[in-house]
């Protein structure tokens, strides 16, 4: 997995100027319009996979993958993070996923700050969360062959190490992972490599 505070979020992407003017020409070839549409259908899908399997919203999937796959107890502030939300937003979404029955808040590890843990009602969802994703993305890679499947993910995992973004980052772009299938292959997470690589001291 990468480490949280690089994995990327929302934002400027990287090698994107800011002031670039709005009609300067940017050179736009096939693979980067193809790739363009394949990120849109496949986001679109999981989206609504994940959000019918948490009966809540996209947000809400997110956040309960994330409190089941990587997130032990987490503050409201690291959730609000990962998710890119504003403060105000994280705590409504808090507030709806306890009337599912599926978060609870605990006193957090300093006793001022709260801490957010799944109830077996938000696991059992969590998992569903993660059962519609992977069926997306495996129906999604069908087409390919073992050794094209081999290529796709060397090359998809090249790319998302291009678009890594810096310490502080948020909406995390693991916040959906299912970290234990990266690490248990070889050659681990591509951007959890790259970023222990780029700022482990």
């Amino acid at each position: 997995m990468a480490d949280p505070a690089v994995a990327g979020g929302a934002g400027t992407p990287a090698g994107l100027d800011r002031d670039v003017a709005l009609d300067e020409t940017i050179a736009l070839d096939r693979a980067a319009n193809v790739f363009g549409a394949l990120s849109l259908v496949v986001a679109d899908q999981a989206a609504d996979a994940t959000a019918a399997a948490a009966g809540r919203s996209e947000s809400a999937a997110a956040a309960l993958s994330a409190l089941l796959h990587f997130l032990d107890g987490p503050s409201v502030d690291r959730l609000r993070q990962v998710l890119g939300l504003t403060s105000s937003g994280t705590v409504r979404l808090l507030d709806r996923l306890a009337e599912s029955g599926y978060v609870r808040r605990d006193p957090g590890a300093d006793g001022r700050s709260t801490s957010v843990v799944l109830t077996e009602s938000g696991t059992r969802a969590a998992a569903r969360v993660s059962l519609a994703r992977a069926a997306v993305l495996e129906r999604s890679l069908a087409v390919l062959s073992e050794a094209e499947r081999e290529t796709f993910g060397f090359l998809a995992g090249k790319v998302l190490v291009g678009m890594m973004r810096g310490p502080g980052a948020t909406r995390w772009i693991c916040r959906l992972c299912d970290i234990g299938v990266c690490r248990g292959a070889e050659g681990g997470c591509p951007v959890g490599n790259a970023a222990r690589e780029r700022y482990s001291g």
